[in-house]
Formats: structure tokens, C-alpha cells, sequence
């Protein structure tokens, strides 16, 4: 049994969601926040079964792209840390993580 934990951008979110309910797979969502840009994501718990690892992980990716985006100058703390200008940023995606469980029990 893994747990893979997927940190996913809320535009990405609703699909991701959609598509793992579509294809049987259960997963727990979090509302989360970025620390670099603050922006929302939404962090997905997911209990599977080793040998559909990758199939998950294809999903998210499907369903999960990388897209550019401009930061006024007015977006705070991460354009001040770019001297006040607008600035060019790549947001989406997905960071993935899977690990062991020791033990998975539902009550």
C-alpha cells in the first residue's frame, strides 16, 4: 500500500478530482497554499495500492499542465522579490509525493 500526496494548482484541481472519481480511485482533498507565489492549491490524499502508482501519477500529470503567467507588479511579496517589475512565471503542475504506508485501516 502507498500514499501519494499531490500538490495541485486550483485551476488543475476540479479535473484532477473528476478524472480520479472516473476511474475508481478515492482520494481526500485539502485546501493548501503555495509559499513562493501564495497561491491555492488543493493537496490530494491518495490511498493505493502499489501496482497503480503510475497509473495516478499519469493521470494527475494528464490532467495537470505547467502554463505561464504574468505577475503584476502588484502581486506583493514575490514581485517585490523581483525588484517591483512584472514578472514571468511558470504555475501548474503538479509535485508529487509517494510513500510507504505501514499500516491502512477504514473504519
Amino acid at each position: 500500500m502507498k500514499l501519494i500526496i499531490a500538490i495541485i494548482n486550483k485551476d488543475d484541481a476540479a479535473i484532477v478530482s473528476s478524472q480520479l472519481t472516473k476511474n475508481g480511485i478515492f482520494a481526500t482533498k485539502m485546501a493548501s497554499t503555495g509559499g513562493f507565489l501564495r497561491s491555492g492549491n488543493t493537496t490530494f490524499l491518495i490511498g493505493i495500492d502499489a501496482a497503480k502508482v503510475d497509473k495516478v501519477i499519469k493521470l494527475i500529470g494528464d490532467c495537470s499542465k505547467k502554463r505561464t503567467e504574468i505577475l503584476p507588479e502588484a502581486a506583493g511579496y514575490a514581485a517585490a522579490a523581483m525588484g517591483g517589475m512584472p514578472v514571468e512565471v511558470t504555475v501548474g503542475g503538479a509535485t508529487v509525493f509517494v510513500v510507504d504506508v505501514e499500516r491502512f485501516e477504514k473504519l
